[in-house]
């Protein structure tokens, strides 16, 4: 097993009990804070970063980080000190620059002491969304700048004609091996082969296109299948969209960030919709029917006479779908109408008589009408 030099936990500043939300959250804002670009004054930036971006990588892998917990070292993989090679370079090519759609996301090379291609690095971006989008889905493209395979040397990182040939040192292993002695014994480590970084081959002419390693940065356009009644802030991983790994790797995955826009007269709690739906005075004390648009189209609302201010009514099956653990649909929520019945406060001295005469009849006190000069000056104002 591989020494590690400096503890990952003390490296992006979490407990040793911290979830893998905490790590990630702690891990994005580490690569920020410590990217060569933020700290161009600083020489000491770029071995800082590497040495984040290895600590979440042990972090973030459930077996390397019980081997750390219980050894205090990873199985296959190199050291903080040494063995992260190209990692540094790797995420310089993303992040450099401000690179478009990448944020100081979410790790995701593999071990440096595994052969062959590594995987990618997962990438994040943010969509947004209509709001009838988000409560019945369906596909939505979005624009990502990403790493994909350079077509010129087929991701293979070698200039068209030529090949890469097995790295001498390891064999093409990818690691070499080295025993030293201990109180326990002798024990044998593991660790990234020094001249080919892990890769267990040598690029001898490198693709002018791509410089070598296989893969070139552009935007992509991808479609985003949006599952019905997803939620603004809701996060969906697509496995296997992000970045392409050098040479021919795996690519890592995409995480989608929904902003989803507000809409003009519904407002979304959870599963449910809320309508407020305007009456008048009149309407409310004799009843009426009123047509109302919701997302399926138009739907009649009967007012009783005598409604007051409040009063609701469910329309069952009219709301936001219900999603279970795997983003399936079980059924759809409640359209709530909320009556609200408005004051009129631009009456005609027609209309304000009737309304008068009116509360005479029930015997209500109301406020005496204005005469003279406060009569002109409200009529004015009107």
């Amino acid at each position: 097993m591989a020494q590690i030099t400096e503890d990952p936990y003390e490296v992006l500043g979490v407990h040793r009990e911290a979830t893998h939300i905490e790590i990630k959250a702690a891990y994005r804002k580490a690569a920020r804070d410590s990217h060569p670009d933020a700290n161009p004054d600083d020489p000491g930036a770029e071995a800082r970063f590497k040495s984040v971006a290895v600590a979440y990588e042990i972090l973030s892998d459930g077996q390397k980080r019980e081997n750390y917990d219980r050894f205090g070292s990873v199985d296959g993989s190199a050291g903080m000190g040494d063995g992260v090679g190209g990692l540094g370079d790797l995420f310089d090519a993303f992040f450099g620059g401000g690179g478009g759609g990448f944020g100081a996301g979410f790790g995701g090379g593999a071990a440096r002491g595994r052969t062959g291609p590594q995987r990618g690095p997962d990438l994040e971006t943010t969509l947004r969304l209509d709001f009838e989008k988000a409560v019945f889905g369906g596909a939505q493209d979005v624009t990502v700048r990403t790493a994909v395979a350079c077509d010129t040397c087929e991701a293979t990182g070698a200039a068209p004609g030529t090949s890469p040939k097995t790295c001498e040192t390891c064999g093409g292993q990818g690691q070499v091996q080295s025993v030293r002695r201990s109180i326990l014994g002798q024990m044998v480590t593991a660790s990234a082969c020094p001249t080919c970084q892990g890769t267990g081959e040598l690029i001898p002419s490198p693709c002018s296109r791509c410089d070598g390693d296989g893969r070139v940065v552009e935007d992509a356009t991808l479609t985003v299948d949006v599952p019905a009644g997803v939620d603004d802030g809701s996060t969906l991983r697509l496995t296997g969209r992000g970045a392409v790994g050098g040479r021919g790797g795996p690519a890592g995955d995409l995480y989608v960030h929904l902003n989803v826009a507000n809409h003009a007269g519904l407002v979304r709690d959870g599963t449910t919709l809320h309508l407020e739906v305007p009456v008048s005075v009149a309407q409310a004390t004799l009843g009426t029917q009123v047509q109302i648009d919701t997302l399926d189209g138009p739907e009649e609302l009967i007012v009783p006479a005598g409604t007051q201010s409040g009063w609701d009514h469910r329309f069952r099956g009219l709301g936001v779908p219900r999603l279970d653990g795997r983003g399936r649909d079980r059924g759809r929520g409640e359209l709530v109408a909320h009556v609200v019945v408005e004051t009129p406060n631009d009456l005609t001295d027609e209309q304000e008589g009737l309304l008068r005469q009116f509360a005479e009849l029930r015997g209500e006190a109301v406020t005496p009408p204005k005469t003279g000069l406060g009569k002109k000056l409200r009529s004015a104002f009107k």
